[in-house]
């Protein structure tokens, strides 16, 4: 079903019913499931779920009022979605949709990521379908998870970091394992899910108890190269956490070039401030302003991904009380650090 609200949640639009095929009631495969909205560039409505006629799509272009008349098949789905993980009490891996709105190079691809045992009960993977024409077609499932067949690979989750179109994938793997030992790994696609790097994130195992609920509630969010996974864990009892992903210490961003021709003008500076500087790549980018002692006195710019080019920036200094004096301030991109001592004289 669908509903939304325009006035920030006080009313909602009366519920219309989205999927063509029914599905039962008993929280199976033949059970409609896995409904995750996402917003295109052009604010159209796309959702993708599991059932009776496996994994379909369908789409909204006019802001929810109308539907496909017929879903689109994405996936069989063989195995379904709900099925047997040693030491897991219900394993259901529900599909996942997002869109690509970065304005990238990959912007308007629409993804849709689950998991399944098509290779066999002791072979769970996880896969990534595609459509790069808004969802009338799709690619054949590619493989994320890039172990030797044999293990189990489940409970994922997606996000696409929107300033850059990087795709994120995380889930739990047994690949080290020959037991019931899980780990918690993440994939990474820098093509437009063509290809994955995969890296663990988790620092020890952890054994899940099938007597226990584990849930399947991992998930994880990116933003400007944050990344933030959340998962479960079972270590005589549940526990939540969380990993600070660093990209390139998982090879995720490619080392940048230095920015070049730094500038900062007037020098000395009173009423305001002027800063200047070129960036050979499309990276995340600081501006900070210290005091020779060290402290901190202004951000100019916090961590915002620029495009190669040069850019200029200002700075107003009313406001900010400084003492006349020598200052230094700090263009940051990756581990290159560019200082430039300044003046500020009334």
């Amino acid at each position: 079903m669908f509903s939304k609200t325009v006035d920030g949640g006080n009313s909602w639009s009366e519920a219309v019913r989205i999927n063509k095929t029914a599905g039962n009631c008993i929280d199976s495969d033949s059970t409609v499931e896995g409904a995750v909205p996402a917003v295109g560039p052009q604010g159209q409505i796309y959702v993708a779920w599991s059932g009776p006629d496996g994994i379909v799509f369908d789409k909204s272009d006019d802001q929810g009022t109308t539907w496909l008349q017929q879903d689109i098949p994405i996936d069989p789905h063989p195995t379904g979605w709900d099925y047997e993980i040693p030491g897991i009490m219900r394993a259901n891996d529900l599909p996942v949709t997002a869109c690509d709105t970065s304005g990238g190079a990959h912007n308007g691809t629409i993804y849709v990521n689950w998991s399944d045992q098509r290779n066999g009960e002791d072979d769970t993977d996880v896969w990534l379908a595609k459509s790069i024409d808004e969802g009338e077609t799709w690619s054949e499932p590619i493989r994320v998870n890039d172990d030797a067949p044999g293990k189990h690979q489940f409970f994922t989750w997606m996000t696409i970091d929107q300033t850059n179109g990087k795709l994120y994938l995380v889930f739990y793997d047994r690949r080290n394992h020959d037991g019931i030992a899980t780990d918690v790994y993440m994939a990474v696609s820098e093509d437009g899910g063509n290809s994955f790097t995969n890296f663990k994130i988790s620092e020890a195992p952890f054994e899940p108890f099938s007597n226990v609920f584990f849930g399947d509630y991992t998930n994880i969010s990116a933003h400007n190269d944050v990344i933030r996974p959340v998962w479960a864990a079972y270590n005589n009892g549940m526990e939540l956490y969380t990993a600070i992903v660093d990209p390139l210490a998982v090879n995720i961003s490619k080392p940048v070039k230095p920015i070049a021709n730094t500038r900062t003008y007037p020098n000395p500076f009173s009423e305001k401030l002027m800063v200047a500087f070129k960036t050979k790549d499309t990276a995340p980018v600081s501006v900070e302003l210290y005091s020779l002692t060290g402290t901190k006195i202004a951000i100019l710019l916090n961590h915002e991904t620029l495009r190669a080019g040069g850019h200029q920036l200002t700075f107003p200094v009313s406001g900010y009380n400084l003492a006349d004096g020598v200052y230094c301030l700090k263009v940051i991109q990756q581990n290159h650090v560019t200082i430039k001592k300044i003046v500020h004289k009334r």
